[in-house]
């Protein structure tokens, strides 16, 4: 789902960059049962310890994964340079969320009907530019890991979406690195007035909500995007320097 901004965070060849398919995803086995979200949490925090250790490092997530990414901020603060989080789940809670209604920006006639039946269903879920050029974005990243979804596992998450105690933000209060959150403002899954708030607890975040996107952010915009995580990654990798 993230590779198409791989080119952008790989323009230097300085940064080390490891994708991971959470369980349940992309042929990753599912979590034993109950597998809900503090599951899984658990499981990205031991895969950080198993596959970076002490290092320091950097997130790039998205949807969830911005959910879970704020969630190790709060175990590992020290140990992070810095978050970039696109279209980022702010509170579980669906009822919290504020959200836009459903709005479709642009169709091209007749698309949707040439489409595979799976990826016409999802790509018109959440597309608002839904173009040829956008579903083409949209088959290439999103559509592979959504063939590859295990539905046990998207049942187990289902049924215990939550986490353990307070938001991360509540924990850990203010996190001082380089922090970028880009936000669809026609996102009606996550929302983007959510997402502005998080500013308070991101004294150096640069916040972004763009026009012509929804959830699928970085496929609705991938230029803007991409330049923003170029901006953002230039201040993350300052420490290395």
């Amino acid at each position: 789902m993230l590779l198409p901004l791989d080119e952008a965070l790989n323009e230097d060849g300085r940064w080390e960059r490891i994708y991971l398919n959470l369980p349940g995803f992309g042929g990753v086995p599912p979590l034993a049962p109950p597998g809900g979200l503090p599951d899984l949490i658990d499981w990205v925090d031991s895969v950080v310890s198993e596959e970076i250790g002490s290092r320091k490092f950097a997130i790039l997530a998205n949807s969830l994964g911005g959910l879970i990414a704020r969630e190790l901020v709060a175990r590992r603060k020290s140990q992070i340079y810095g978050i970039a989080l696109l279209a980022p789940v702010v509170d579980p809670r669906a009822e919290h969320r504020t959200l836009p209604q459903r709005e479709i920006l642009e169709s091209a006639p007749g698309l949707l009907k040439t489409l595979p039946k799976v990826g016409s269903y999802a790509f018109a879920e959440m597309a608002v530019v839904q173009n040829s050029e956008n579903w083409e974005r949209f088959r290439d990243a999103a559509l592979p890991g959504i063939r590859a979804a295990d539905r046990r596992a998207m049942v187990q998450l289902e049924a215990d979406y939550m986490v353990d105690g307070p938001l991360p933000e509540q924990r850990f209060e203010s996190f001082e690195g380089p922090t970028l959150i880009v936000a669809g403002r026609q996102d009606h899954v996550v929302g983007f007035e959510d997402q502005l708030a998080l500013s308070a607890n991101y004294p150096r975040a640069t916040i972004a909500v763009l026009d012509r996107a929804g959830h699928n952010v970085h496929l609705d915009q991938p230029s803007v995007v991409a330049a923003l995580l170029h901006t953002w990654q230039s201040e993350a990798l300052g420490p290395w320097r």
